[in-house]
């Protein structure tokens, strides 16, 4: 608490000698900040990604961000929408409001040391393989910066810190969007680890998540076998259905799964098994529809197999839709601030990890020091899927990647977790911090920004848009990663 005081003390007067000389540009202020406080967050981005806490269960490392926030003279609220670990962060009051997400889970089934070789950390079960730690990090580290700015130059409006529990499969934005969380919030900004720096408009892929439960029979597998009916023979039975179905989808689509439960001995017959699975496509009403076909053939694997089957949807999130006008503020001000540069050190772990990427070398390691051009395309494949992507269709909203990770390296692998806890992943926090902070500048102090953002989101999403949550009326999955 002390080490945030004599920050914010001395911020002040820096801004205030600053205006009192006529600085005109309050980024060179905020970058000044971000620069000189970049240790603190680096420790705190550090033991974020030591807690490597799985969705839902991110108890200290929610905690942490929210300590921070406080410091700075935010009102939390945590505990919003149903959800212990998500909180909401307030400093200003009036318009614009601007949001900022942050999240914190980590991925289950990866350990990791911060090494450059493959190393399990004693102890540990997940790791921050996508780069969260960093985000949560670095997104109160940009909002704390422009707090320190809105609060020495008088400006007006509100500035909002989400805390965005797991996002890996768990959906927790869904739930901060249908408790209306969002409802007055004028523009969102968001950012992501990543091997390059670029602004990321969309698209995403839609994507419903749910896990199929079969219940049979138990009995001995070798003497009494006709007397059992085998739970895991429906989960087979069903995988093998939906493999068949991969001709006839659109080939966009992704349907993937993984056998969560299928038995406890080989001489018993399986009474229960489980398999996990996610259906996507950039359309939402496709993966409906796709659903609607790998819950029938559930259905058949129980019917055929003598088995009975149920399932629960774990989550749910809506396709990311673009918004031009903001990626545009948000390509300005991300080149304006520039990529990472490598230093002696960063490039020995970087040669070191690329023995150990695919071809057995690093990508270029120039991609990231550049900006990528700006690319907006409505109609593409898209990757991965988010839960930003609800948050996308009711406030205009845009992301950018950065550079935290050595180039050629995929999220979800040990390689993207070790990273995760070098000054690589650090460096890239900081170009995301200052970016963050420039776009909340640029929506604070320019007003024509916000109307032409929103009458691009109401035209993209269309004017009788109401939103229906993919994963309906569930309660938050709080124990899905049990």
């Amino acid at each position: 608490m002390r080490l945030f005081s004599r920050i914010q003390i001395g911020l002040f007067i820096f801004l205030a000698a600053a205006r009192v000389c006529g600085a005109g540009d309050p980024k060179v202020g905020i970058a000044a900040e971000i620069d000189r406080n970049r240790g603190t967050y680096s420790e705190i981005m550090r033991k974020i990604w030591e807690y490597a806490e799985v969705g839902y269960q991110e108890h200290k490392s929610s905690a942490l961000l929210q300590e921070q926030l406080r410091a700075a003279g935010f009102a939390v609220e945590a505990g919003v929408a149903g959800i212990p670990t998500a909180f909401v962060a307030t400093y200003g009051v009036g318009q614009p409001v601007i949001g900022i997400l942050a999240e914190y889970d980590a991925l289950p089934g990866i350990s990791q040391d911060a090494t450059p070789e493959r190393k399990e950390r004693p102890g540990s079960k997940a790791a921050h393989a996508c780069g969260h730690h960093a985000f949560g990090a670095g997104s109160v580290e940009a909002a704390i910066a422009v707090r320190n700015w809105m609060h020495a130059s008088g400006q007006k409006g509100t500035l909002r810190v989400y805390g965005c529990p797991a996002e890996e499969g768990g959906s927790g934005k869904v739930y901060l969007v249908r408790a209306g969380l969002f409802n007055e919030v004028d523009a969102v900004l968001h950012w992501h680890a990543s091997d390059r720096n670029v602004v990321n408009p969309g698209p995403s892929k839609a994507n419903i998540s749910v896990k199929f439960r079969f219940h049979g029979i138990a009995s001995h597998a070798s003497s009494s076998p006709d007397r059992g009916r085998s739970a895991l023979d429906g989960v087979e039975a069903m995988n093998a259905m939906v493999n068949l179905m991969r001709e006839h989808v659109p080939q966009d689509a992704r349907i993937h799964y993984v056998i969560t439960r299928g038995g406890e001995a080989p001489n018993v017959v399986p009474a229960f098994a489980e398999v996990y699975y996610y259906v996507r496509h950039r359309d939402r009403e496709i993966v409906r529809a796709l659903f609607d076909r790998v819950t029938n053939a559930a259905r058949g694997a129980a019917l055929g197999t003598g088995t009975t089957v149920d399932w629960e949807i774990i989550g749910g999130v809506y396709n990311l839709l673009p918004n031009e006008t903001l990626a545009r503020v948000a390509q300005v001000n991300l080149e304006r601030v520039g990529g990472v540069d490598y230093d002696a050190q960063d490039l020995l772990f970087a040669e070191a990890l690329g023995r150990n990427l695919p071809g057995g070398k690093p990508g270029a390691l120039e991609l990231a020091r550049k900006v990528l051009p700006l690319r907006i395309d409505p109609d593409g494949e898209g990757g991965g899927s988010t839960d930003v992507g609800d948050v996308s269709y009711v406030v205009p909203t845009i992301g950018i990647r950065t550079a935290t990770w050595v180039p050629g390296t995929a999220s979800h692998s040990w390689q993207a977790a070790a990273c995760g806890a070098t000054e690589i992943c650090a460096k890239g926090r900081v170009v995301a911090a200052k970016t963050l902070a420039f776009n909340a500048v640029d929506l604070f102090t320019r007003p024509e920004i916000i109307p032409k953002a929103k009458s691009e989101l109401i035209e993209r999403r269309g004017a009788d848009f109401k939103y229906e949550p993919l994963l309906g009326n569930r309660e938050p999955a709080l124990n899905y990663r049990d």
